[in-house]
Formats: C-alpha cells, sequence, structure tokens
C-alpha cells in the first residue's frame, strides 16, 4: 500500500552539499527527511516558486518531453529503501497505459512539483524510516 505524502519544507544549506527536504504524511503524522543535492534542492525551490529561466533547465526539460509525448506524470512513489538510499518512480500516463520509469526521488519531486503531482511512499518505506532513531 502507497500513502500520500507532501512536500513540507525544503532546508537549503550554502554551507553544505547535502540539503534536506522533508516528506509529511497527508494525512496524519509521520514524516521523514530525505538527503538530497544543492542542485536538486535548488530545481525544487525555484520551481515550488514559479521561476523561470531563458532556456528550459533539466526538470522543465523533462517535463517538457513527458508532455511532447502526450505522457501526463501522474504520480511519484518512492518504492524502496536500500543501503539507506530512497528508489522512486515516475508513473506516467500516456494512451491509456501507465508507464514507470526508475528517478531519484529528488529528481522526481523536482519535476512534479510544478505541476503539485501526488507523490507517495510505500507503507513499508514509511514504516522503517519513522521507526529509525535519526527520523
Amino acid at each position: 500500500m502507497d500513502v500520500r505524502m507532501d512536500l513540507a519544507r525544503i532546508i537549503i544549506s550554502e554551507t553544505s552539499d547535502q540539503q534536506i527536504i522533508v516528506l509529511r504524511e497527508h494525512a496524519g503524522e509521520r514524516q521523514f527527511p530525505i538527503v538530497i543535492g544543492i542542485h536538486e534542492a535548488m530545481a525544487i525551490d525555484r520551481r515550488l516558486k514559479g521561476y523561470r529561466t531563458a532556456r528550459p533547465l533539466t526538470h522543465e526539460l523533462l517535463a517538457s518531453v513527458i508532455e511532447s509525448l502526450s505522457g501526463e506524470l501522474e504520480r511519484i512513489v518512492i518504492h524502496d529503501l536500500r543501503d539507506h538510499t530512497f528508489y522512486a518512480k515516475l508513473v506516467i500516463r500516456r494512451n491509456g497505459a501507465l508507464l514507470e520509469i526508475d528517478s531519484r526521488p529528488s529528481d522526481a519531486i523536482a519535476l512534479g512539483v510544478a505541476a503539485d503531482t501526488p507523490i507517495f511512499v510505500a507503507e513499508h518505506v514509511l514504516r522503517e524510516v519513522t521507526e529509525m532513531p535519526e527520523a
């Protein structure tokens, strides 16, 4: 079972290469952090604020490609956690079919945040990260 999550916070530190996003359960109390890179954090921040660049950056380019191919990013699913690494997939609907494409969670969120794409986390992943002492 997948649990709907919201992007609750993005913490950008200019003095560190590791940035943090916090996902919080949409209809609950559980939350957890994901460490991401500065470029992904800045992309998420730009897209949340609606900033446009003169030329498309990577996440805008991918969004444009999906749209040009008559696809729609339906949801983002963080489906696994192995060796402290989260695994996500983009779920794209195209011509009635669902395509699942492997992605880093940070890239998936950077892509989906501009369109308010729903984020889901597998229940087993959510249980694991919310039971960890550092979460």
